[in-house]
């Protein structure tokens, strides 16, 4: 996945979220009323959390980058950007699954609909 369509899908999903939270803050207060607010807000947060730990590893990245004028500081250089690499090519999927869960949002772009064979799919219905 390329970093500037994984940006917009980022932020997306933000706005999304803020969306969720708003509505939850708006419902009425009753129990079973309060009770959703708070699991919508609870998961909001959670959601927010994994964005953060997919976002991470650019972080550290620019930690770890140098100047680059020795072959000391390019390798150091080329070190982050294959760590990062990998980082990102195992957390990136998490926002695409995220992401999925709004298809059915106007600002949904086409293109971010998981396929079949982009993850093996678990009937976890059968392993009971």
């Amino acid at each position: 996945m390329r970093s500037d369509e994984l940006a917009v899908m980022m932020e997306f999903l933000k706005a999304r979220l803020r969306d969720d939270e708003a509505a939850a803050h708006a419902l009425n207060k009753n129990k079973d009323v309060e009770a959703l607010r708070d699991r919508i807000l609870a998961d909001v947060a959670a959601k927010r959390r994994l964005m953060w730990w997919v976002e991470k590893p650019r972080d550290k990245t620019a930690e770890l980058t140098t100047d680059g004028t020795t072959w000391k500081d390019k390798a150091v250089n080329l070190a982050a950007d294959v760590l990062t690499d990998l980082w990102v090519s195992r957390r990136d999927p998490v926002i695409c699954e995220l992401v999925a869960a709004y298809e059915g949002h106007p600002d949904f772009r086409p293109e971010w609909k998981p396929t079949e064979d982009e993850y093996e799919h678990t009937d976890f219905a059968k392993r009971r």
